[in-house]
């Protein structure tokens, strides 16, 4: 009989569906979203992408930045309430997982825009080690 592997990693987390999915999906305005779902990830991060999609060519990357925190922050609390211990797998592929993983890229592209250069550094690092899949969908480099 075989034992467990110990060399293995932690388990991929996987959320529970987002309370803001429906009203995303509808096309809801993302600041009403986030005013009937302020602990939503799913919210924040589109918020996030709202704001650097009305000026793409005039980002305003500290309110993306405070938006991506946000979001971020929120995602950590739910993260752990469904049973992650601070590392390992976060899949992409996992639809309710997008919503942390979009503002973990999010928080990461502004950090860098605002020369926030160790914020960039562990923001993509983690956005990484979490999900692969993420980093190269929302990241590219």
């Amino acid at each position: 009989m075989t034992g467990p592997d110990l060399m293995a990693g932690p388990p991929p987390t996987r959320l529970p569906e987002d309370p803001a999915a429906g009203a995303v999906a509808a096309g809801e305005q993302p600041a009403a979203v986030v005013r009937a779902f302020p602990a939503s990830p799913l919210a924040w991060a589109n918020l996030a992408d709202a704001a650097v999609a009305q000026d793409a060519d005039d980002v305003d990357w500290v309110t993306v930045y405070a938006y991506a925190r946000v979001g971020y922050h929120r995602s950590l609390d739910m993260l752990r309430r469904n049973g992650w211990k601070g590392h390992g797998p976060v899949p992409w592929e996992h639809e309710p997982n997008r919503g942390f993983l979009r503002c973990l890229a999010q928080l990461a592209k502004a950090a860098r825009a605002i020369g926030e250069t160790e914020e960039w550094d562990r923001c993509s690092t983690f956005l990484r080690d979490s999900s692969p899949t993420a980093y190269d969908e929302l990241l590219g480099e």
